[in-house]
């Protein structure tokens, strides 16, 4: 499984985490951001995607789970550009604080399956 990390460098024990929950030892990449408010997110979803240099090919048959970036618009046009190039939702994780922590520290709440997500909502049409 390849973790594509779009958000801060994830610690030992929040990688830990993932393992626990998935089962599997993820290669993890992690891939800068810093998000330009005054230009369209489109084409900056775009070169993020591009930046995990996976071929076309790559994107389709690689297990993916994503560390999306914190800037929710941003993230939303990110999830969409790969979406289109792997023909599905990938996982995403979810962190929160951990209560009382100090310094402020996270922890993997949870992998959010999107894919099943989608498949559940369109039930409800």
């Amino acid at each position: 499984m390849l973790l594509l990390n779009y958000a801060h460098p994830l610690t030992a024990e929040q990688i830990e985490q993932v393992v626990a929950l998935t089962g599997s030892q993820p290669e993890v990449r992690t891939i800068a951001v810093q998000a330009d408010r005054s230009q369209a997110f489109g084409p900056q979803a775009g070169a993020l995607a591009d930046a995990a240099g996976l071929s076309a090919e790559a994107w389709q048959t690689t297990p993916l789970l994503i560390n999306p970036p914190g800037l929710a618009p941003l993230a939303l046009a990110l999830l969409a550009e790969v979406h289109g190039r792997c023909g599905y939702f990938p996982p995403i994780i979810n962190l929160r604080p951990i209560a009382q922590s100090l310094p402020p520290r996270f922890e993997v709440a949870e992998i959010i399956n999107l894919q099943a997500l989608r498949e559940a909502a369109r039930a409800k049409r």
